[in-house]
């Protein structure tokens, strides 16, 4: 048996398929787009396994944006290759049904076997809230149970009643009502079954008189912002140094039963070892990030983030929908693309798209904290704050003010000048469900290693074998990856890059670094070992470079990786959005343009003043 979960964003709906199915869940993309698909199972009490697809949040049927969209063909039954679900379970925010409802009489119109439920019931009850469920069963004529998704056994009612037969809809003539008449149906039934003492709860108007507030609100997104990024520098450290050393304890245990001049050693220790290593250590430091944002988007506070930006960012050319996109391409650019799916408006679309690159992805995070801890003292700022993590603080923020200085030209130029109002849902806060948190962690850690263990290390033993043959001749006096192929492409590509700073090996680890960005710390692992530098090169990077690179580079280098277009995944995904080859080419010659003159003038001023 399939079934289908639909509802509005932010109904809970997702917490509700983490609750159904726990670990025993896929993530997908749909054939031929971007837009993801959850499927997991269960076991119901009967011993039936029921299969369950988590489609995306929809607020109608009459789609306007790729999400609903699919969600509309799905439940539908005219996506290609996907049969229509058995079930329907419609999930509504109990809190909020006057919003919610409309979409669950548009479910209904369908004539399949449905199910409403009504979520966040605890909610709804301290609110004040009291919901006569039978009655709203009998005016829609469908099954409606009580769900606390959030709660350990807050989907039972919902799971016997998914077990019990579901008889299917029979279509009446209010099944082909117009917009209006199915708001008259809401307000109709709310009237009947609902008693609501006020409009919002007590406790979101007081946070929201703070948290909206165009002056507080503005500092304690600052703050929260500010606490995050030292978050991420401080408490990820000592679980680094714990990766660390095991890696280093791992490596010296595998090779030490290979004989030192063998290419298996060479592969194992300079390769593999030197180039994972220096990059796996960075998976605390990814996952702080995530962990904060999906604290921020669980709560209820990702939305009025963005309504308190919505002016500042449309003065620039960007909408306040635009932020969480744009949020979410601090943890990686892919998502936060596809995340404008949510913006309806194709202008306000296309510049979110060519600016997401520019918010500072996790990928960046292991060569800033690499060059960071090397070249930046630990100290503290002011007797509070470590001065590494306000350094990473503002090489967010400068990614931050380049794309809305992207944004700010790109709107001087376009020829649409009109002006697009911000629509969005308030939900109310809510505390983050820590199963969901973890179960969220749990896909992002799995993401990472698979790109370790895939693209990076396939690039690393790649870049070994360049960096290896042909060999040193006879008689050579410099170390063996001068004469490789890696070698004499980074010496070419000197020639380029030595305006702005750059030594060879910083050349060649640019190269796989086009594939993802923080292979570039690995290709650095690499190609030192394979220097003839200390074979412990995997821990001792950072003091290697330290030494031999000039503070000068270090910031040329910081200031390349806040513009540099180096991920080839992201402009596909670009090209996959919009379907334009000329918006890739826009994307990628504008960021390397502004990455070769940020490194430019960083390098240079740097040099004048040291």
């Amino acid at each position: 048996m399939r079934i289908a979960l639909v509802g509005n964003p932010n109904c809970g709906k997702t917490a509700l398929f983490n609750q159904l199915t726990g670990g025993r869940q896929k993530v997908a993309n749909y054939a031929g787009v971007t837009v993801e698909r959850k499927e997991g199972r269960f076991i119901a009490p009967s011993g039936r396994t029921l299969h369950v697809l988590d489609l995306p949040g929809a607020y109608s049927f009459d789609a306007t944006s790729p999400d609903e969209a699919i969600t509309r063909d799905v439940c539908h039954g005219r996506y290609p290759g996907e049969a229509a679900p058995d079930l329907i379970v419609c999930v509504a925010d109990a809190t909020n049904l006057r919003l919610h409802l409309r979409f669950v009489l548009e479910v209904r119109r369908l004539g399949r076997p449905v199910v409403l439920a009504l979520n966040m019931m605890d909610a709804a009850r301290r609110r004040g809230m009291v919901i006569d469920v039978e009655g709203l069963s009998r005016r829609l004529g469908v099954p409606v149970v009580e769900t606390i998704a959030i709660k350990r056994g807050g989907a039972q009612a919902l799971i016997e009643r998914i077990d019990a037969s579901i008889p299917t809809i029979v279509p009446t003539a209010f099944d082909n009502a117009s917009i209006e008449q199915l708001h008259a149906e809401v307000r109709s039934i709310l009237a009947e079954t609902v008693t609501l003492p006020r409009d919002t709860a007590a406790i979101d108007d007081a946070i929201d008189r703070w948290a909206l507030h165009p002056v507080f609100g503005l500092l304690i997104l600052a703050t929260l912002m500010f606490f995050i990024f030292q978050a991420v520098f401080s408490w990820a450290q000592p679980v680094m140094d714990g990766i660390q050393a095991g890696i280093t304890g791992l490596g010296a245990w595998v090779t030490g039963f290979l004989p030192g001049d063998s290419a298996l050693h060479s592969l194992l220790n300079d390769g593999v070892f030197a180039g994972l290593g220096a990059v796996l250590v960075f998976l605390p430091q990814i996952l702080i990030l995530f962990l904060f944002i999906l604290v921020l988007e669980e709560s209820g506070y990702l939305p009025r983030a963005a309504f308190l930006l919505d002016k500042m960012m449309f003065r620039v050319g960007l909408t306040g929908r635009a932020f969480i996109p744009l949020l979410s391409s601090f943890a990686c650019a892919i998502p936060g693309i596809m995340a404008t799916r949510s913006i309806q408006d194709p202008r306000d679309r296309l510049t979110t798209i060519l600016v997401a690159p520019l918010m500072t992805c996790s990928a960046r995070l292991p060569v800033y904290t690499l060059l960071i801890a090397a070249f930046i003292p630990d100290r503290a700022v002011w007797g509070v704050f470590n001065l590494q993590g306000v350094v990473l603080f503002a090489l967010y923020f400068a990614g931050i003010f380049s794309a809305l200085g992207v944004a700010f030209v790109m709107k001087r130029l376009r020829k649409d000048k009109s002006e697009h109002a911000l629509i969005m849902e308030l939900p109310s806060y809510r505390l983050p469900n820590v199963r969901d948190i973890a179960l969220g962690l749990w896909e992002r850690a799995l993401i990472f290693l698979k790109r370790v263990g895939g693209i990076i290390l396939a690039l690393t033993v790649l870049l070994w074998f360049l960096s290896t043959f042909p060999g040193a001749p006879e008689g050579a006096t410099q170390p063996a990856i001068d004469y490789s192929i890696a070698g004499r492409l980074g010496r070419l590509l000197e020639y380029v890059f030595a305006p702005i700073g750059f030594n060879w090996q910083i050349c060649v680890a640019l190269v796989p670094g086009l594939a993802a960005r923080e292979v570039a710390v690995a290709a650095l692992g690499t190609v030192y070992a394979m220097s003839g530098s200390d074979d412990a090169v995997a821990s001792q990077l950072g003091p290697l470079i330290s030494h031999q690179w000039s503070l000068a580079t270090a910031l040329s280098l910081l200031a390349w990786y806040v513009f540099a277009p180096q991920c080839m995944s992201t402009l596909a995904v670009i090209r996959r959005e919009t379907n334009s080859w000329r918006n890739v080419a826009v994307a990628a010659g504008y960021l390397f343009g502004l990455a070769y003159l940020a490194s430019l003038a960083t390098y240079q001023i740097a040099r004048a003043l040291s």
